[in-house]
């Protein structure tokens, strides 16, 4: 795939992923839960590769918050589930790998790197027991869905991965 059409599908996942920012999250406390957004991680880490699903990530994160409906936890949460969402795939070209690499970034990784600033804009109680456990759930359940969409893509022969990119059919 060229670098413009990458660019492109990039831009246009940024797009989605900012306006439906505006219809569907989970307000928790200080912070709003965004299961969409874990699905375009997926999308972009296996249909464009680690560096533009991070951009994608970090676009959509600075996009919300300007517009209110981001928070704090999207910078580093959303950005570790892209990345390593992007990694696995390319290491195994395994969707399912990619799923993994979003919980274990986005779910795990990132509740723990948000937990401090969870804590201390929440509580400790609120981080805990509403904070993480949502923040997990959202990536399980966007990650999921990013993955189930891309794998009927391959079943119906839709799109060809190949190393460089995707080809569409």
């Amino acid at each position: 795939m060229r670098k413009t059409h990458k660019l492109t599908l990039t831009a246009m996942m940024i797009a989605i992923g900012t306006l439906s920012s505006n219809l569907f999250f989970i307000p928790i406390g200080f912070t709003k839960v965004f299961p969409i957004q874990h699905f375009l991680n997926v999308l972009s880490a296996v249909l464009l590769g680690p560096v533009y699903a991070v951009a994608q990530a970090l676009c959509v994160s600075i996009l919300r918050n300007i517009m209110g409906t981001g928070s704090v936890f999207a910078f580093p949460g959303s950005m570790v589930g892209a990345l390593l969402a992007g990694l696995f795939f390319m290491k195994t070209r395994k969707i399912y790998m990619a799923f993994f690499g979003e919980v274990i970034g986005t779910g795990i990784l990132g509740a723990i790197l948000c937990y401090p600033i969870a804590t201390l804009l929440m509580g400790q109680e609120a981080a805990v027991f509403g904070f993480i456990p949502l923040f997990i759930f959202s990536s399980i359940a966007g990650a999921l869905i990013g993955a189930i969409i891309l794998s009927v893509f391959l079943k119906k022969k839709v799109a060809v991965f190949t190393q460089n990119g995707t080809t569409l059919k």
